[in-house]
């Protein structure tokens, strides 16, 4: 028998973008009884930590206190969530809790995989080596791109859905726009290893991208992915998907994306999809509710909704969960609210220049800054990347404004 320790209307799993967006919508609209789960002590805005790893922003300008973005009237429970059992409705905690709920949502990020990749962890540990997809990893990119003058700079990325899918791409723009500016690009040889057959799925930006690395002169390997890092010896093993062929890159400097998937604890439950190794949260794509669970919501990076997860796609699914969780408290016979997609991905192309990539399911563009042409990289959207959406975020997304 299980002891229940509490017992809330609504438990939000995790207090990033997604978890404190929506909580603080709940309370916006008179539900009580929320709890949230999250262990954290510091609150992340992490699309700034690009522009960290290429020397265009501070890394503590990324970060505060969790408590600090925690909305009042919410009872935070700092204890990582390790199960969920939706058929008795509880979630399980590191504190061993057992907590009750009515309704749930699940929002608790995405796990970097980085054992998945032979040598991946060892690499990003050594000198030559880092990820922008961590905080305490971003300023050592700088480290590295900042004094280099020769050599081969290799960039990747994984198959499989991941946290901002254009980040791989941005840090080497950055990266060869600061070489063009010391005179040494023509020195160093990039190499941008991409799983996809072509710079992006929306081809109005595909080909504004390609424009982008032949200024550069950057070496793209389409359909190819790391599969092997030789951290001693400098070596990345490359593999050709279309050919089956294998290559050893020899390099000087190197930055690493993991490979990502659900939380494994959450892999494990029932809510997990079972037909996709990743395990992500089986939900509707327009409703974000559970397609078994009709209590259970999800959404942002460990949904399974088959959009590019950004924190721009969570602020137009956050008001969907909302209303719906809502609509279904009142036993409603339909929900009210739906999420078509939406997705932007700002890429900065330059130190001074960005281009806003927005589209929806259907991958065709989806502009929402009126008069102005964001299909091709622009001076002035580098400000908004910059400025503008941090401040939105901090001031208005976490907030629960429109």
């Amino acid at each position: 028998m299980v002891t229940i320790t509490a017992h809330h209307q609504v438990v939000v799993v995790g207090g990033g973008t997604a978890g404190i967006s929506v909580a603080v919508r709940l309370l916006h609209a008179g539900v009580r009884g929320i709890a949230l789960v999250d262990p954290a002590d510091s609150h992340y805005y992490q699309p700034l930590w690009t522009l960290v790893g290429g020397g265009r922003a501070p890394a503590a300008a990324s970060a505060r206190p969790q408590s600090s973005v925690i909305p009042k009237g919410i009872a935070w429970i700092r204890e990582r969530a390790e199960s969920v059992d939706p058929d008795n409705q509880t979630v399980s905690t590191s504190g061993g809790r057992t907590i009750g709920y009515d309704r749930l949502v699940v929002c608790p990020g995405i796990q970097l995989d980085w054992e998945k990749v032979p040598g991946m962890a060892e690499a990003v540990a050594a000198p030559h080596t880092s990820s922008n997809y961590r905080y305490d990893l971003a300023p050592k990119t700088w480290d590295l791109i900042r004094p280099m003058r020769s050599g081969t700079a290799v960039f990747t990325m994984p198959a499989g859905a991941i946290k901002c899918g254009g980040a791989p791409q941005k840090i080497a723009y950055l990266a060869a726009d600061h070489w063009r500016q010391h005179g040494v690009l023509n020195d160093i040889r990039i190499v941008l290893v991409l799983p996809t057959p072509g710079m992006f799925g929306v081809p109005v930006f595909a080909r504004e991208l390609e424009r982008v690395v032949a200024r550069y002169g950057i070496e793209v390997r389409h359909n190819s992915e790391l599969v092997e890092v030789d951290p001693d010896g400098r070596r990345a093993t490359v593999v050709d998907h279309n050919s089956g062929a294998k290559d050893t890159i020899t390099f000087d400097m190197m930055h690493l994306v993991p490979p990502q998937s659900a939380p494994d604890w959450l892999k494990e439950t029932p809510l997990a999809d079972q037909a996709d190794p990743a395990g992500y949260v089986d939900i509707d794509k327009h409703t974000l509710r559970h397609v078994r669970y009709p209590n259970v919501f999800a959404l942002g990076d460990a949904g399974s909704s088959p959009n590019s997860k950004t924190g721009a796609a969570i602020r137009k699914q956050a008001p969907v969960v909302a209303r719906n969780l809502v609509a279904s408290l009142k036993r409603a016979d339909s929900l009210p609210a739906s999420y078509d997609g939406y997705s932007s991905c700002p890429i900065t192309t330059s130190r001074h220049t960005m281009l806003l990539a927005e589209f929806d399911y259907t991958l065709q563009p989806r502009p929402s800054l009126p008069l102005i042409d964001t299909t091709h990289e622009r001076r002035d959207m580098w400000y908004l990347k910059r400025y503008g959406l941090p401040f939105l975020y901090w001031n208005f997304m976490l907030r629960g404004r429109p």
